[in-house]
């Protein structure tokens, strides 16, 4: 009869544990069913579910197995699994997993505490918790300054197994959870298309750069109130975004076209943005931006980040004067969803394998229909209307939920 062992050991970190382990096993002939290894603040947690056939005796293995730990001081533990225990373990193969990502400036118990608790309730097994931040030191930690001036950034991962019982419920209770806690949960079910996005696409104001050009052209034509207020009824979904464009627009009428460049020099580029592009470049992904505002904006941040793709509108300028209009289709919310899919389209990859990030009502559309769909620190509505949203952190954290982790990517280090 099959005999099955799951042994654990546990100390402090050092090389050579695990293939001590395996080289008894080894020689014993055993076979290696499951294994799992991690390490915490240099302490080292090994499992390995080991099988034994009906002709090999385990006592010579656990007993060489003992006094190799003895002398590496480390603690080990081994525990009978029966077959029916290692059958039932074995039919959760296949099942639906997901990931669930916790995102913060920093991890604390209550958070990890209040999350673990929803997942439990809604029928979700943890198989695996990963850190994918990098590690803080304490010095910096202690700083006096609020977290988000320090610029700090937080990150753990779980994967889960199963369906939730109620997706609106688990969505409304990460929802309560975010706001009261000042955190973001990222919900994902763990499929290819999440380790096989290839482009990402940005909306420009707000969300690339922290500022409303058409906001800051109209205080410089002297009617910064008029624009900021049509702005707000739209990116809140209260008129119709073309309706507010023609309308803002036509305040802008006359704007010298010199004033164009000064504000550009002065976009307030978003925190992480130039992170998050410069290393998605050098991994080789597209990336586009997909805006409502205007192209000789999007082209100076094209140039400064770069960016692959920039759809946006033209304004059109007569005799050095801004006339009020622009030149050719408007880019709203139904066209940047038609200029996502045409982007897929001309890469030959699938809309799944397309990231979208907004922060606007005329972000939905294209928000809805990308693999994975992020609102950036937006409003409301569009927060409860987007599949995922980030509000505390940077945009750099976007590649967490691609589920990179700081040591596989450079990052710079924390402003103080």
């Amino acid at each position: 009869m099959h005999e099955l062992i799951l042994i654990t050991i546990a100390g402090s970190d050092r090389p050579a544990v695990t293939s001590a382990v395996t080289g008894i096993l080894a020689r014993h002939s055993a076979n290696i069913l499951d294994i799992g290894q991690a390490v915490i603040h240099d302490t080292l947690s090994l499992g390995l579910l080991v099988e034994f056939s009906a002709e090999q005796d385990s006592s010579p293995a656990v007993k060489e197995i003992l006094y190799a730990m003895h002398d590496l001081d480390m603690q080990v533990k081994f525990q009978p699994i029966t077959l029916e225990s290692y059958a039932e373990w074995v039919s959760h193969h296949g099942k639906k997993r997901h990931i669930v990502t916790l995102l913060a400036r920093q991890i604390t118990a209550e958070q990890l505490s209040c999350l673990t608790g929803i997942m439990a309730e809604q029928g979700l097994n943890i198989d695996n918790i990963s850190r994918l931040s990098g590690r803080v030191p304490l010095e910096f930690e202690e700083s006096h300054a609020p977290q988000k001036e320090r610029n700090t950034k937080a990150c753990v991962e779980f994967s889960a197994r199963g369906e939730p019982l109620s997706p609106s419920s688990l969505k409304a209770a990460f929802t309560e959870m975010a706001s009261r806690l000042d955190v973001d949960i990222a919900f994902q079910a763990d499929s290819m298309y999440r380790r096989t996005r290839r482009l990402v696409c940005f909306d420009m104001d707000s969300t690339l750069i922290e500022a409303e050009v058409i906001d800051e052209l109209a205080k410089a034509q002297g009617v910064g109130d008029q624009v900021a207020e049509i702005t707000e009824q739209a990116m809140t979904g209260q008129i119709d975004f073309n309706e507010s464009f023609a309308r803002r627009m036509a305040l802008l009428k006359g704007l010298d076209e010199s004033v164009l460049a000064d504000i550009a020099a002065n976009l307030p580029i978003t925190e992480g943005a130039e992170h998050l592009l410069k290393t998605l470049n050098k991994l080789g992904y597209k990336t586009a931006i997909l805006s409502g505002g205007f192209n000789y904006f999007g082209r100076y941040l094209q140039k400064k980040l770069g960016i692959d793709y920039v759809f946006a509108n033209e304004l059109e300028i007569e005799n050095g004067k801004v006339t009020g209009r622009v030149v050719g289709t408007v880019v709203n919310g139904e066209r940047k969803a038609e200029l996502l899919k045409e982007l897929a389209q001309k890469e030959n990859i699938s809309l799944e394998q397309v990231i979208a990030v907004g922060d606007g009502a005329n972000d939905l559309p294209m928000l809805s229909i990308a693999g994975l769909g992020i609102a950036f620190r937006a409003k409301p509505l569009v927060k409860a209307s987007a599949k995922q949203a980030i509000s505390t952190l940077g945009l750099d954290a976007i590649l967490y939920l691609m589920g990179f982790r700081d040591r596989e990517i450079s990052s710079p280090a924390p402003s103080n």
